[in-house]
């Protein structure tokens, strides 16, 4: 059974509409994307998903595109066509260029091959590599 019916701003309860209205007004967009129509079924989840996305996902040590481009990696490796599109997107709004996009293919590629090699070796970790 699937859990993706999208709860719409205008069925929304005030506790769903209070969220909606905070990332329309963070994001200054419109309407909300499916994934947080689809969180909403669940109102503390999205409550409490929104406002860690807007902590971390904001200006801070990291940019918001190195942040988007961690995302899309990480997206991309766990198979997430959703997240892989959203970020994807959000990435070039911050900036990402074709060139710095097929980097990061390139080094998601080999970071994928080489933690399989080092898990399949069984690698131990070096000394120097260990926090002290």
């Amino acid at each position: 059974m699937a859990f993706n019916k999208l709860i719409e701003y205008d069925d929304a309860s005030p506790e769903v509409r209070a969220v909606y209205d905070d990332i329309m007004s963070h994001r200054g967009v419109e309407d909300v994307n499916n994934f947080w129509k689809c969180v909403a079924a669940h109102p503390p989840t999205l409550r409490d998903t929104w406002h860690s996305v807007k902590s971390i996902m904001d200006e801070g040590a990291l940019s918001p595109l190195v942040k988007q481009m961690i995302y899309m990696a990480v997206s991309i490796t766990n198979a997430c066509a959703y997240c892989t599109a959203s970020h994807t997107a959000a990435a070039k709004t911050s900036g990402m260029t074709s060139e710095m996009f097929g980097e990061l293919q390139a080094v998601i590629a080999l970071a994928n091959a080489t933690n399989r090699l080092a898990l399949g070796y069984d690698v131990p970790v070096d000394d120097q590599y260990l926090s002290k």
